[in-house]
């Protein structure tokens, strides 16, 4: 073979390994542009409006942070069960969207400080006779795929969910109420937050929250394990804007889910 084809041969061939190694190890994010991954059906944190627009308390504070870094924002809704295969094959930079630090996601992510306050609570039908946890006894319950409700009921708080006829999954609290209207099912495990938003557009006459809550934990945000660059540049943001109030005039536009009063305050 001539030398010089050999030697050029074996040039493209290190470039290309050079340039899959590059592709391998890079995020979605590339200076310019922010890519969110978030449950299009979780209100108040993310969700899609009546005019067809994603907007919600989380994908604001996102919407902030890309003004003030020069970042173009991308609102990436995913399926909520495949947010790790997304985050790991770097189509979203983040998971930003009432995502729970819960114990068994604690190591799996390089986590934001906490921002909000959470309660997993049980909503049911007001004339369902259902007024505390023990009443859940022999009950059908409906809970979203992979969300922290259902950790929390398969976990630290099992023995709750012992006394259920019943724990089922569902891909999101839309079909759940729906089910829970119907009778197919006697009451919904989910986020306190995101409750009160439902509970105020299916109807607050005919649905009501549990004054008992199965577990307290906190949001923050998720990145790739290990993408600290990222994480730092975003929390070094939110932290300046929770100090000039940005955090919490976003936070009043959802003062009626109980948004401000969950607020973690910061003095960073």
């Amino acid at each position: 073979m001539n030398k010089k084809f050999l030697l050029v041969g074996v040039a493209v061939l290190v470039l290309a390994l050079v340039a899959g190694a590059s592709a391998d190890n890079s995020s979605a994010n590339d200076d310019t542009k922010l890519i969110v991954g978030f449950d299009a059906e979780f209100p108040p944190y993310g969700y899609k409006e009546d005019n067809g627009e994603y907007t919600g308390f989380d994908l604001e504070l996102a919407e902030e942070v890309c003004k003030r870094n020069g970042w173009t924002l991308q609102k990436q809704p995913i399926d909520w069960d495949a947010k790790d295969s997304e985050l790991t094959s770097g189509s979203i930079d983040c998971i930003w969207n009432g995502f729970s630090i819960t114990p068994d996601r604690k190591d799996k992510y390089t986590w934001s400080e906490p921002y909000v306050n959470n309660d997993q609570v049980i909503v049911v039908k007001k004339d369902s006779g259902i007024s505390k946890l023990d009443d859940l006894k022999g009950k059908q319950v409906e809970t979203q795929k992979d969300s922290s409700a259902l950790s929390a009921l398969q976990g630290d708080n099992k023995t709750i969910a012992d006394n259920f006829k019943e724990l089922v999954q569902i891909a999101d609290y839309n079909t759940a109420f729906n089910d829970l209207e119907s009778g197919a099912c006697d009451a919904i495990a989910m986020d306190y937050n995101t409750a009160k938003f439902q509970v105020s557009k299916h109807g607050a006459d005919k649905y009501t929250i549990l004054d008992e809550i199965i577990t307290t934990e906190q949001y923050g945000i998720g990145f790739k394990l290990g993408n600290t660059e990222l994480k730092d540049k975003v929390q070094s943001t939110l932290d300046e804007m929770q100090k000039d109030g940005t955090v919490a005039k976003i936070a009043e536009k959802y003062s009626e889910y109980g948004v401000p009063d969950s607020l973690i305050n910061s003095t960073k």
